[in-house]
């Protein structure tokens, strides 16, 4: 896990609408798809090649859920924003399935900042990731509403207005 020191970390304050973040790759084995679909999602086409090939899917294919939670770890490790990634609601979609042995990255985008009038203290962002695999397929869109806190003084201000 890539580690930041607390002046690395970002505040509501210190971000801009169109900064982007990129995350490193993660390779989803085939073991690690049996053993969370076994786990958290146990149906036929995670877990069993010829009935997956009956299905929709054609073939095995990694639960959207955890799909969505190589996503998150990939956007914890990429996008250093100060108090961690705080969700507040959003929106999933899965294009297409992820599939054993894929490699996954993130690229992540502000799309909007919303400073709070009753807690000056923090704000809203709204980001918009993206998980492709290693042949720039999307296989999974997220759009997140976050939870960022503010830079503040000695005096409890925000150090911006």
């Amino acid at each position: 896990m890539v580690e930041s020191d607390k002046e690395d970390r970002l505040y509501l304050d210190d971000l801009t609408v169109g900064q982007r973040f990129a995350s490193t790759e993660f390779e989803l084995t085939r073991e690690r798809l049996h053993e969370f679909a076994t786990v958290y999602d146990p149906q036929p086409f995670h877990l069993d090649d010829n009935a997956a090939k009956q299905t929709l899917f054609g073939g095995l294919a990694c639960s959207g859920w955890q799909t969505a939670s190589i996503t998150m770890r990939l956007i914890v490790q990429s996008v250093p924003f100060a108090g961690g990634i705080i969700g507040a609601g959003g929106e999933v979609s899965w294009p297409q399935p992820t599939r054993p042995g894929d490699r996954l990255n993130v690229t992540s985008e502000v799309v909007e900042i919303i400073p709070s009038r009753s807690k000056p203290h923090r704000g809203v962002v709204k980001l918009r990731s993206e998980t492709h695999n290693q042949r720039n397929e999307l296989v999974q869109v997220l759009n997140a509403t976050l939870i960022v806190p503010r830079r503040i003084d000695a005096k409890g201000k925000s150090s911006v207005a």
